[in-house]
């Protein structure tokens, strides 16, 4: 049967189970969009406000899902508006397809009109960037398009496609749904594995990267906790382990515990699952020496490439997530005697590191967050983007189950709100929360345009200190009250919730959240809790005026040197 190429690559994503496309639609996919009427019962177009926060949306649908995140776009400003959530997709290890209108064959490299050669512009920031010029081939191009995703490093690919490509009629034979292909280790190697931990006095394990799921992390808690490996989590991987279980002693990453991070300094083991051992988890490359840790190093990671890549490991394992996993449990659990103090001790540094004096004014973020953990159960999705905000969260909520934190390891602002609606979603079950500061809210706060209008009930919170509160920290630390280009006026944000149509509510003291957040989950509608936060609580380690005043003593120090 002869098809138009837009009809084909519906049908395409059909086989191989996509439900959700997020995008913003433009006149170079019409074609696709008509394939898509004739799919509503199978697939839903969540017609975003801007491609940025599409595209996070569907970043945020490859986390929860596991499998690739879909969004489509026009060209020329849809895709340099969604190449932000493709570099978080690309850094964080998620799958996720872009696919982009394009102009006609005929126009190419003639500067038409939004033109934009996509191989150069994507091609350090996806793992394949290809247009398809030949309908006939779009079943070919989809097939291996979802199993780079899903491949290895998992991660987004861009595909353009020109509009009267989609337009063209063909007869083109379908392809097969994609299987993900799952990396073991050898035998050998977790015999040397165990051999490697028996000789250990201080081993110590970190988790991260992608293509985890709840039986992963139920196999890693069993096997580390019967050893009494104590475990830490990756940036913004923190929901991988259960943190209320007895071995889990905090996340490696920015404002990491000191006690923490001597403890992995000291190692004479370090097994690390996953994670690529970036800035984030090793602190700026610090706390692991460069090209050979001092620390015995295994190093498991799906992407062969990732393997001494910085890091030479002395034991390097290619495998999956699920893959290493299932031969842990097949290998069983070590003696862990020899360090059964150490990982107590080190639990015990952790719950010690939630709790911190009162900042300064009269919302108290600790108290805010912990109240989270306490009443909303296992099941909270909590999403942020970038910002001292994000501190609190990281450090004193306990994430309990995987997929309950959606947060970019880019380090990308805007990506809570968007992240939320997809988690709703996929989950509409779940509480899902979403953090943003005020500075990084409104960078896809028009995405709570879409959440109304696809009844996705999140609640966002706004942390509202009035400022760029993380460019400030720095700001002040290098040059200290020298304040520049970091000071915010900012709207009503409860007043925004209520002219979307939503619910609002305004907190300015820590015993007010309980009660608003209990009437925005009770509205039945997607609502916004603004906090006005004092800018002196700017850290929870440090006031805004410490920093300063740290940063000018240091001055004043180095100069009378």
């Amino acid at each position: 049967m002869k098809r138009s190429g837009g009809h084909i690559l519906v049908e395409q994503l059909r086989i191989q189970g996509v439900d959700t496309i997020f995008g913003v639609p433009g006149e170079s996919f019409l074609n696709v969009l008509d394939g898509l009427h004739d799919h509503t019962n199978h697939m839903r177009f969540v017609i975003c406000r801007q491609e940025g926060g599409a595209a996070m949306m569907a970043d945020a649908y490859g986390k929860t899902t596991g499998r690739p995140g879909i969004c489509m776009v026009t060209r020329g400003p849809g895709a340099t508006n969604a190449s932000a959530g493709v570099h978080v997709a690309y850094q964080d290890s998620t799958p996720m397809i872009l696919l982009i209108g394009q102009v006609g064959r005929d126009m190419m490299e003639r500067e038409a009109f939004q033109e934009v050669d996509y191989r150069r512009m994507f091609g350090q920031m996806a793992k394949w960037v290809a247009q398809i010029d030949d309908a006939a081939r779009i079943p070919e191009f989809i097939n291996r398009a979802f199993s780079v995703a899903m491949s290895g490093r998992r991660g987004p690919v861009v595909l353009a496609l020109p509009e009267d490509m989609l337009t063209d009629v063909v007869e083109t034979p379908d392809a097969k749904p994609v299987q993900p292909v799952e990396t073991h280790p050898s035998d050998a190697q977790m015999a040397r594995l165990k051999d490697m931990l028996k000789a250990a006095k201080k081993p110590f394990m970190i988790v991260g990267g992608s293509g985890w799921s709840e039986t992963v992390r139920e196999q890693v808690q069993a096997w580390a906790g019967a050893s009494g490996i104590p475990v830490g989590a990756s940036f913004r991987r923190q929901d991988y382990i259960d943190n209320d279980w007895p071995n889990y002693v905090g996340d490696v990453g920015i404002g990491i515990n000191p006690k923490l991070q001597a403890r992995i300094k000291e190692a004479d083991l370090l097994l690390v699952m996953g994670a690529k051992l970036g800035e984030m988890a090793t602190g700026g490359y610090t706390m692991i020496d460069i090209p050979s840790p001092t620390q015995t190093l295994v190093h498991v990671h799906a992407g062969a490439e990732e393997l001494n890549h910085v890091y030479t490991a002395d034991l390097p394992i290619n495998a999956t997530a699920a893959g290493f996993a299932a031969a842990l449990q097949k290998i069983g659990p070590v003696d862990g005697r020899a360090w059964a103090e150490s990982t107590k001790t080190l639990r015990a540094d952790y719950e010690a590191w939630q709790t911190v004096p009162p900042s300064p004014g009269d919302v108290q973020m600790m108290d805010i967050v912990k109240w989270l953990t306490k009443t909303q159960g296992s099941d909270l999705v909590l999403c942020n983007g970038a910002g001292n905000y994000a501190t609190w969260l990281h450090r004193f909520h306990r994430y309990r189950k995987h997929t309950n934190q959606l947060a970019p390891t880019s380090g990308s602002m805007g990506y809570g709100l968007p992240a939320s609606v997809a988690a709703k979603l996929v989950h509409p079950e779940r509480t899902v929360v979403a953090f943003a500061g005020d500075g990084c809210f409104l960078m896809h706060g028009q995405e709570f345009a879409t959440a109304l209008q696809y009844g996705a009930n999140i609640i966002v919170v706004v942390v509202n200190n009035g400022m760029y509160g993380t460019i400030r920290m720095h700001q002040e630390r290098e040059y200290p009250a020298r304040v520049s280009g970091t000071e915010l006026r900012n709207p009503d944000f409860a007043a925004y919730a209520r002219a979307f149509g939503g619910h609002g509510e305004t907190v300015l003291k820590t015993e007010e959240f309980a009660s608003a957040f209990e009437r925005a989950k009770a509205s039945g509608k997607p609502a916004i809790i603004e906090i006005k936060l004092d800018p002196e609580a700017l850290t929870p380690r440090m006031t805004l005026s410490q920093i300063r005043e740290a940063a000018v003593k240091a001055k004043a120090h180095h100069s009378d040197r």
